[in-house]
């Protein structure tokens, strides 16, 4: 009797430890803690993927990516132009409070400022929280030292500075005088300049696929920018003429193909329920690049303007367990929402932090849930338009580099839920509905602190050069 009871004492310590070796090894595959990979496409268009009604771009890899999770119909950015987007996606916070706007727009290589190192990024707070961070692809938010991803929370970089097209070779003749051969930079190491560009989609894939092998067992966040489809259109041989499409297609394809290997890599590696994906683009389509720029589908306008087509962009959220399959989401949501978001997700009980323009939408991702409601669109300092539910009011002029409108015309109101496409103005049926929203515009305008432009500054080894040049004009 003695022997027995020991004999079974041996054995429940024994699938005691087994028990922990399990749970040990469970823990080792899958983080507590979940990981978070953001893909932002540089230019990609409103109607650019074949699951957002695309006619001839193939992008199987992307529409499995939205069947398998979610597909947001009205996700918006924070600008419609490169830099002040990116810098939204990162801060959480409309860049007219972070400096992010200016006569130029973007960031150029002769620039002499960049995203303040003070302004906490989605990089820098989950650094915080001991994550390993990377940014890959193309930065764009200050090239120099000070004003690079590796004082801004990143662990590392693997990239380009600023835009693909900034370098010598451009139509622009101030660049072909004025701006170095294109760097690439891995870390703050410059390993080579004006390389094949038809290998970025490739370089900028393979390194993500590494820091996501060797981080499996740590909570980590991957910045993957890519420098397309934005021009110079680019591809490699492999993939050149498979697109009915053409170049374009090709280069969208080949961004498909990589959205693949990377959530196929996540399988493989069983942590695809552990890890947040959302694919979306900085902006809508480079209109005025003809052939070679993308296509705003049903939308009015382009990169650049305050119309549907530059601010709203396709976007699919991922998370196998977490975003339920095959949901098309009409929810507004927005790149400033990230931020937060992602803290929400990440079990930061301080997730609402405070100053931010962007809000939590877990419950718009996870229960298909309305949670925001206003869109702000800036012209640099301007706010031209805002979005309040269904409706989009004008206060100023959209375009006024054509005479389509004048201030006569304003304000502007149309019906996004009914006409997308901004046709139909329909302020004259709606006086209570402009009053409502003119109250909401003014209250933002009240309240939004402008901060200094970061975008104006020129290098004094450029001043000369570039003062000569906007004489010229």
């Amino acid at each position: 009797m003695t022997k027995m009871i020991r004999t079974l004492k041996t054995l429940r310590v024994k699938l005691f430890l087994l028990f922990i070796f399990l749970f040990s090894c469970s823990n080792n595959n899958t983080n507590s803690r979940p990981n978070f990979i953001i893909i932002f496409a540089d230019d990609l268009g409103y109607g650019d993927l074949s699951s957002f009604g695309h006619p001839t771009i193939n992008t199987p890899h992307l529409d499995k990516m939205a069947s398998e999770g979610m597909k947001l119909t009205q996700f918006y950015v924070g600008s419609s132009i490169c830099t002040p987007s990116r810098a939204a996606l990162l801060t959480g916070k409309l860049p007219v409070r972070t400096g992010m706007y200016g006569e130029r727009s973007v960031l150029f290589p002769d620039n002499a400022s960049g995203l303040q190192p003070s302004e906490q990024t989605i990089a820098s707070a989950l650094k915080s929280l001991d994550y390993k961070t990377a940014c890959i692809g193309k930065w764009h938010l200050g090239h120099l030292e000070e004003y690079m991803p590796m004082n801004h929370g990143f662990d590392t970089f693997y990239g380009i500075p600023y835009s693909n097209d900034m370098r010598p070779e451009s139509q622009w003749d101030y660049a072909r005088n004025n701006f170095p051969p294109l760097p690439f930079l891995d870390g703050v190491d410059t390993i080579g300049v004006s390389l094949d560009q038809s290998q970025f989609i490739k370089m900028f894939t393979d390194r993500s696929i590494d820091f996501i092998q060797q981080n499996k067992n740590n909570p980590f966040f991957l910045y993957l920018a890519h420098t397309a489809p934005h021009t110079p259109l680019m591809v490699n041989k492999e993939n050149k003429g498979k697109s009915k499409r053409g170049l374009y297609g090709d280069v969208v394809e080949e961004l498909d193909r990589s959205v693949g290997k990377i959530l196929n890599t996540l399988k493989d590696m069983n942590i695809e329920k552990n890890t947040f994906v959302i694919f979306t683009s900085d902006n809508g389509p480079w209109g005025w690049r003809g052939i070679n720029g993308g296509s705003a589908g049903l939308l009015k306008g382009n990169k650049g303007s305050v119309y549907e087509g530059g601010y709203r962009v396709p976007s699919i959220a991922w998370m196998p367990g977490r975003v339920e399959e095959g949901i098309i989401s009409r929810s507004i949501c927005s790149t400033l929402d990230l931020y937060p978001t992602i803290m929400a997700i990440s079990g930061n009980k301080e997730s609402q932090i405070n100053g931010l323009d962007g809000i939590d939408i877990s419950r718009a991702l996870f229960e298909n849930l309305p949670v925001r409601t206003n869109i702000h669109y800036y012209r640099k300092d301007t706010l031209v338009a805002i979005r309040h539910k269904e409706w989009k009011i004008y206060i100023d002029d959209p375009n006024p580099w054509n005479d389509e409108f004048t201030k006569a015309d304003l304000p502007l109101l149309y019906n996004l839920d009914q006409d997308p496409s901004e046709k139909y103005n329909i302020a004259d049926s709606h006086p209570e509905i402009i009053d409502d929203l003119i109250q909401i515009a003014e209250a933002h305008i009240k309240e939004t602190i402008v901060a200094p432009s970061q975008l104006d500054a020129i290098l004094p080894s450029h001043r000369e050069a570039y003062d000569r040049y906007n004489k010229k004009k």
